[in-house]
């Protein structure tokens, strides 16, 4: 098993077993944990959280290519139809499964989180 490291919070971006990449959920930090999101509108949130989740996947070796499964936590249902739109034109002709959960209050006061299981290479 390979783990991504990073320094804070007890748990790894990334974790690659039995031939898949699992990544962690990614909410829309910019690079430091910078939450200066927070108060952004949804599209920016999800533009964010979606790169996060890019830059991790290309940490582990992989690209969205790969993803075979995804899983986004929306803080407001509402943010469906939103979110389906910007994650269609990330993911491109990729059409990886997909669970849609709505949360209640998302960490730090964000709209969205997104975690995600790829192919390992």
């Amino acid at each position: 098993m390979t783990s991504g490291t990073m320094d804070g919070p007890h748990y790894s971006p990334f974790t690659v077993a039995g031939g898949l990449v699992f990544v962690s959920g990614q909410l829309p930090l910019r690079p430091g944990r910078d939450t200066s999101l927070t108060h952004a509108p949804f599209a920016e949130q999800a533009e964010q959280a979606l790169q996060n989740l890019k830059s991790v996947l290309e940490q582990a070796g992989v690209g969205l290519a790969q993803v075979v499964k995804t899983t986004i936590f929306l803080s407001d249902i509402d943010d469906w139809g939103e979110v389906d739109a910007i994650y269609a034109r990330v993911f491109g002709d990729n059409r990886p499964a997909r669970s849609v959960v709505p949360t209640g209050p998302l960490h730090f006061g964000f709209r969205i989180e997104i975690e995600a299981i790829a192919r390992a290479n």
